[in-house]
Formats: structure tokens, C-alpha cells, sequence
């Protein structure tokens, strides 16, 4: 999906280096994920698995330009 690779992408741009190690596995981890199971927790409709993906599904929301 082109808007994921956006989404995900500006998070690379602007949040990524200065992300916490765990962060960055869980990042890692939602990468792996079949784009509608991404799309799903991006948007709410799944629950993430374990509370390092909560924290990057939220600061994946709150990364500008998204």
C-alpha cells in the first residue's frame, strides 16, 4: 500500500534515529507484517501485540505530515 510505505517512510525520515532500541525491534517487527494486518493496527481495528508496538503505532500517528 502506497500510503503505509508513506507513513512509514516519514517515520524513518524523522523518528527513527532517535528511537529507543525497543522501539526500533517493534518498528522492525511491524515491517514484517502483511500490509492489511499493518493497515489494521495502524488504524485501530487490531490491538497491538505487546506495548512496545503501541508505543511506535503512536508515534507513528504523531510523526508529521501523516
Amino acid at each position: 500500500m502506497k500510503e503505509l510505505d508513506l507513513l512509514l517512510s516519514r517515520y524513518l525520515e524523522t523518528r527513527y534515529m532517535d528511537a529507543s532500541q525497543a522501539e526500533r525491534y517493534a518498528f522492525a517487527a511491524l515491517l514484517d507484517l502483511p500490509d492489511p494486518v499493518l493497515f489494521g493496527r495502524l488504524t485501530g481495528r487490531e490491538p497491538p501485540t505487546n506495548e512496545d508496538q503501541r508505543r511506535v503505532i503512536e508515534a507513528l500517528r504523531r510523526t508529521p505530515g501523516t
